[in-house]
């Protein structure tokens, strides 16, 4: 028992001495002066308990906050140490002055071999395993000689949120000074070469002396309007300053600047550009207007300042680029390493070649075609408006360009014989109908190019019909199908009859057998 007192007693040491067993309860009367405690704080009673670091602490941040867990910190120290961030942990960020070397520094070669380097060509910046030179027979470590310079190792830069989206971090303002520099040696040789034009007329003797028209005093100028251009810049500028006023422009001679107006102001709406409802829509959406909105005001698209914006899309080399774009992938997916963007000079010369060599297959299989089936007269006929249509049909026009009267085009042909009769027929084929079958209506016959019977086709069809109808109905329900002579319908007397009709009818298909075989 004394023992386990032992164990559970409070440290009587510092810090240092603190164990890491778990901490005693608190009695009851204890917690109620802690609570007290807490409660006289918040009211601003008591004075607020202080930190490691001399620093108060808020007695209104929550206990499961500001109390460190007992294995954190078993001497239960009041401190919101645990709740900062902590050093160890940050993450340590370059500065915005820092960037990547810019040329290589140029340094003394070393003479001997320095410990740490590589043993193969002796550079301090890399070992051996990641040499990128030919492996020597004797390395450097060993013969001391032909020892390779230091490589140019750029720093690992790491930069914060800032860092990264400065777009002017590693910017050298001295870059600009050449820029200023190429100018202002730009501008001396203007100087020059003006100064010797002027030293050439005067030579000449092309300068006159002249009064100034532009002298408000009416005094004489010692120098001619030519000599006067020629004298400074700023003259030239004051001369030429009301020809470069442009719309959206406005030009200052004083201070020789020129500035531009965020837009001009002279440009027109797509929707405004023609009024009529029926012309080009614009969508307000997208803002487009496809169509040419010219169309039907006889203008040509190309004078316009505006003929749509499938007129830009589709002029140039737009086209032709697309369809090299086509062959590339199809190439590329028969087994052909073709790129446009890669190598477009490859792949231009072989599409040129492929398209040879496509019109000449197509010559070589018309000419086989044609030697071997014929045909040639049918390609030489003229076009089809010719032959299907008529070319003199009265149109008459606006003033605008578009037909008012006259459009109507020509019914066409159809391209089979129309009202041809053959084999004695009255009728055209197709001219009667029944049971789903097409026929002539002269003779009732479903035979095509079959031979016309007249009026005795129609009664040999007629008394068929009516035979069919007169049938009973108890033949439907027989087992095995009986002739009308057993059945008894037909007497005896009607026999001869119906050995007539059936004569008749196999003469009528020998007769249209024989005709469709003269026939074809």
């Amino acid at each position: 028992m004394a023992s386990g007192a032992v164990a559970n007693a409070p440290p009587a040491g510092g810090a240092t001495d603190v164990s890491l067993e778990e901490p005693k309860k608190m009695t009851r009367e204890d917690w109620r002066k802690k609570k007290e405690l807490e409660e006289q704080r918040k009211l601003g009673n008591a004075p607020a308990e202080v930190d490691e670091e001399g620093k108060d602490i808020n007695p209104h941040i929550p206990q499961y906050i500001s109390s460190v867990p007992w294995y954190i910190d078993p001497s239960k120290r009041p401190t919101l140490k645990h709740q900062r961030p902590q050093p160890e942990k940050q993450k340590q960020y370059n500065s915005s002055g820092d960037w990547y070397k810019r040329g290589v520094q140029e340094h003394a070669v070393a003479t001997r071999y320095r410990k740490g380097a590589c043993e193969n060509c002796g550079a301090l910046t890399h070992k051996k395993k990641d040499c990128m030179e030919r492996p020597r027979k004797v390395g450097a470590k060993y013969t001391g000689m032909n020892i390779a310079p230091d490589e140019h190792v750029q720093p690992q830069l790491m930069f914060d949120y800032d860092g990264k989206r400065d777009r002017w971090n590693g910017y050298n303002p001295e870059e600009h000074m050449k820029i200023v520099e190429e100018y202002s040696k730009v501008d001396l040789a203007k100087r020059t070469l003006k100064a010797q034009k002027l030293q050439e007329e005067l030579a000449s003797g092309k300068l006159e002396q002249v009064n100034s028209p532009r002298h408000q005093w009416g005094e004489e100028e010692s120098n001619s309007q030519t000599e006067r251009d020629h004298n400074s810049e700023d003259e030239d500028e004051d001369k030429y300053a009301d020809d470069i006023d442009m719309p959206g422009q406005n030009f200052d001679s004083k201070r020789r600047i020129t500035v531009r107006n965020l837009r001009i102001r002279e440009d027109i709406a797509k929707y405004l550009r023609n009024l009529d409802p029926n012309s080009a829509y614009y969508d307000p959406k997208t803002r487009a207007m496809r169509e040419n909105p010219y169309a039907n005001t006889g203008k040509n698209p190309d004078e316009v300042g505006y003929a749509g914006d499938n007129f830009v899309r589709y002029t140039g080399d737009t086209i032709s680029m697309a369809q090299t774009q086509l062959f590339a992938w199809e190439a590329y997916d028969k087994g052909s390493e073709v790129h446009l963007q890669a190598d477009p000079t490859k792949l231009e010369l072989l599409y040129k070649s492929f398209k040879v060599k496509k019109e000449d297959f197509k010559a070589q299989q018309k000419e086989s075609i044609l030697e071997k089936y014929g045909g040639q007269e049918h390609l030489d006929a003229p076009p089809a408006e010719l032959l299907l249509a008529q070319t003199e049909d009265y149109v008459e026009y606006s003033r605008h360009g578009t037909v008012i009267k006259g459009q109507e085009k020509a019914i066409a042909c159809s391209k089979y014989e129309e009202d041809v009769k053959i084999n004695n027929h009255t009728c055209i084929w197709g001219s009667y109908w029944k049971e789903g079958k097409w026929g002539y209506k002269c003779c009732h016959s479903f035979v095509k190019y079959s031979y016309c019977t007249g009026e005795a086709g129609k009664e040999i069809a007629n008394t068929e019909a009516s035979l069919m109808e007169e049938q009973p109905e108890e033949a439907e329900h027989m087992t095995k199908p009986k002739t009308l002579m057993e059945v008894g319908i037909i007497p005896f007397s009607g026999r001869q009859t119906l050995l007539n009709i059936l004569s008749t009818k196999f003469s009528r298909v020998l007769i249209n057998l024989k005709i469709t075989r003269l026939h074809y």
